[in-house]
């Protein structure tokens, strides 16, 4: 193989390429417009090297991309074409990488695998990463999809007194945003094998991420209100990535100590329902974490069927 070197990534030239290569390694579509976008807002952040050789042959990349509001903590992507693989390619990227990463007093790193490819686990767990969790992805095509049932439960949940509402029709004013972080925070850290601690440390982190975020589409947030208390109890949120056929199911939970009357089918059935009537999408993705039984349960018995997904791996420094 002819000589390896590394240049920094740039935009209009190399773009088209890495979008397919985060499509492959994140297993959702990526667009060259969205990836610009992301770009131009986060550059501060991001830190990248593409890989080629002397005859120009693009052969891999890394790209890095620290937190907002936590800069020592980076996700890291490498990527090595399968042509180029077993040359030393991946080897000279991720050390340029780790060095970047230290270079930059990033102290956690984080880093996906796609479950398929064993010699990426391989490559990475010999470099000091531990294994967090495991998430499948699951898919569910509309055309196998009765929404009868749910709607009979939802229907039920709404004589005993559950409000079913989105954050569109309350408003998605600020108040409603804090509850709907409050909601979201609390379930999570509920999740089976969940470590992660708080999943943003403060609502203004939430609403930059989420709530800001171009993805964030406020008819698309189901919850699900306890009229009885006023207290916010359940939810499912669903958008429409660009350049994705099917939608994508973020998130679905319920309070613990609601748990167990059917609200994780009724709020995830109209959220599928918003997907399929309002999207116009022919079908919905998810992913969970391979512990989160229940979930699991639930999306099977929607008719949901299990694709090939990722291992979440990270690397934790004390001191430099």
């Amino acid at each position: 193989m002819k000589a390896i070197k590394l240049r920094q990534i740039e935009p209009e030239k190399d773009f088209p390429l890495l979008a397919e290569w985060f499509t492959l390694l994140e297993r959702q579509v990526n667009t060259v417009p969205g990836l610009i976008k992301y770009f131009e807002e986060n550059k501060d952040l991001i830190f990248s090297q593409l890989a080629i050789d002397d005859m120009g042959n693009k052969l891999g990349f890394y790209w890095g991309s620290r937190n907002r509001f936590h800069p020592h903590n980076v996700f890291q992507y490498l990527y090595v074409d399968p042509a180029f693989r077993k040359k030393g390619v991946g080897t000279l990227l991720y050390e340029h990488m780790d060095a970047e990463s230290l270079k930059l007093a990033c102290k956690e790193f984080k880093f996906n695998v796609p479950d398929d490819c064993p010699e990426g686990l391989s490559f990475m767990l010999h470099r000091g990463y531990i294994e967090t969790l495991h998430s499948i992805n699951m898919e569910l095509d509309f055309k196998s999809f009765d929404d009868k049932p749910y709607q009979t439960i939802v229907e039920k949940l709404k004589e005993d007194g559950f409000q079913f509402t989105t954050m569109e029709e309350l408003g998605n004013t600020e108040e409603a945003q804090h509850k709907l972080y409050t909601l979201n925070d609390t379930i999570a850290m509920d999740t089976p094998l969940w470590t992660g601690g708080h999943c943003w440390d403060t609502f203004e982190e939430f609403k930059k991420s989420v709530c800001d975020a171009q993805w964030y589409n406020p008819a698309g947030q189901k919850v699900v209100i306890d009229s009885a208390t006023g207290e916010w109890v359940a939810m499912s949120a669903i958008t429409h990535f660009e350049g994705n056929e099917t939608a994508y199911n973020l998130f679905t939970g319920v309070d613990k100590r609601y748990r167990g009357r059917k609200l994780a089918q009724a709020v995830k059935g109209l959220a599928l329902c918003f997907a399929r009537d309002e999207l116009k999408v022919p079908g919905v993705r998810t992913n969970h974490n391979t512990f989160n039984e229940p979930m699991i349960a639930i999306d099977r018995k929607f008719g949901y069927m299990v694709l090939p997904g990722y291992f979440a791996l990270e690397k934790k420094f004390s001191n430099f």
